[in-house]
């Protein structure tokens, strides 16, 4: 009986998780329309660089979703390297270069970004680990 008790508790918990995560997921575009380009081709393209581009002083958004300083200036330079020409890669590269892979919100696998990639999984993994531990000594105390 316990154990049924303990294992809706968890999954009231993780629906609480989920529905929390899906309210701050709802994305807001802040693109200013003065940065608005005039051809819609250049515009797309620029609008997709930017979605995967990373805020660095939000650092959760994306600079098409940021409203800070930072984001709307890496937006004007996106858009005026896709009007001179540039490819994506190009621009990517560019960034890249400036900045560093944390730029992008999916930084490729390589050897120097390792952490950005398992430490959320190490995270998580501690995160069970602590609430397994929790429940454990809770039930025992009942």
């Amino acid at each position: 009986m316990q154990g049924s008790t303990a294992l809706k508790k968890f999954i009231l918990l993780f629906i609480i998780i989920i529905l929390i995560g899906e309210f701050y997921s709802r994305k807001s575009f802040s693109v200013e329309p003065e940065e608005f380009l005039q051809n819609v081709e250049q515009e797309l393209r620029a609008r997709n660089i930017s979605k995967t581009v990373r805020c660095l002083v939000c650092q959760n958004q994306s600079i098409d979703e940021s409203s800070a300083p930072l984001a709307k200036d890496l937006r004007i330079l996106i858009r005026s390297k896709v009007t001179e020409g540039f490819s994506d890669k190009q621009i990517y590269k560019f960034l890249v270069k400036r900045y560093g892979d944390f730029i992008l919100l999916n930084p490729p696998f390589k050897r120097h970004t390792f952490l950005l990639w398992f430490l959320p999984i190490f995270f998580i993994f501690i995160g069970i680990l602590v609430l397994y531990r929790h429940n454990r000594k809770s039930n025992i105390n009942l």
